[in-house]
């Protein structure tokens, strides 16, 4: 005998949270085929492709906890990301086992990846959507990448151009290796807060990786977890720039 459908004031079963989608812990190889394509416009590149694959993440990440925790504050839950992505951040430094510039590059790539995790959680932590275009916009400034949302607007618009018309016609090519990963180092270092110097001298000189890379990282994330904390404490309705699709 089979079970009658449940009628209108019968209890049911809530739904079970969604199943946590897998978000790579570093950028992944495409997203560094365009930056390395497009280095001029890496830090909205990233931006962009952190929104669509980390975003999701941070959404399932706040239903479960709620779902678990009905009552918890959105102070604990911003509480709990910045600890878990600051020691994400400490332990990223020299990860990538590789010496020189290509180390370098690809260590502040992990940060900036990190950092922006770390920013789409504590969004989620207030009630701000983490998959909301805008949160692309709040990356960049708060990553200080750019100092106001219009112009972050602006150059997200051209990078998404530039990406359809890479996906279409490929990206010009015929730039030196070196400068183009010099150029991608700066500018990932600049948008993860740590100084480009630093981090190429802490992947030259033996020692120094450890001693820079979590010190600089950690420093580095926890500021950017305070800006981001600052700015989506006043929850969405009251973000100046929202917009809403």
């Amino acid at each position: 005998m089979t079970d009658s459908a449940p009628v209108d004031g019968e209890n049911t079963v809530p739904p079970k949270p969604a199943a946590p989608t897998d978000a790579p812990e570093a950028p992944p190889a495409t997203l560094w085929d365009r930056m390395r394509d497009d280095p001029q416009y890496a830090p909205e590149h990233l931006a962009l492709e952190a929104v669509r694959r980390l975003g999701p993440e941070a959404a399932q990440w706040v239903a479960r906890e709620r779902a678990r925790r009905p009552d918890v504050p959105a102070e604990d839950l911003a509480d709990q990301a910045v600890r878990k992505f600051v020691n994400h951040a400490r332990l990223s430094g020299a990860v990538s086992g590789a010496a020189g510039l290509p180390g370098a590059v690809l260590d502040v790539g992990v940060l900036a990846w990190t950092q922006a995790r770390l920013v789409l959680h504590v969004a989620a932590a207030y009630g701000v959507d983490p998959v909301h275009p805008d949160r692309a916009t709040d990356l960049l400034v708060l990553q200080k990448v750019h100092k106001a949302a219009e112009s972050a607007r602006l150059a997200l618009g051209v990078a998404a151009g530039r990406e359809r018309a890479g996906a279409l016609f490929g990206m010009a090519g015929g730039r030196p290796l070196g400068r183009v990963m010099l150029q991608l180092g700066v500018l990932l270092a600049q948008m993860a807060g740590v100084r480009a110097a630093k981090r190429i001298f802490a992947k030259v000189v033996p020692g120094a990786a450890i001693i820079l890379g979590t010190w600089a990282n950690s420093s580095a994330t926890r500021d950017l977890a305070d800006r981001a904390r600052a700015l989506y404490r006043v929850g969405p309705d009251n973000l100046p720039q929202q917009r809403h699709p």
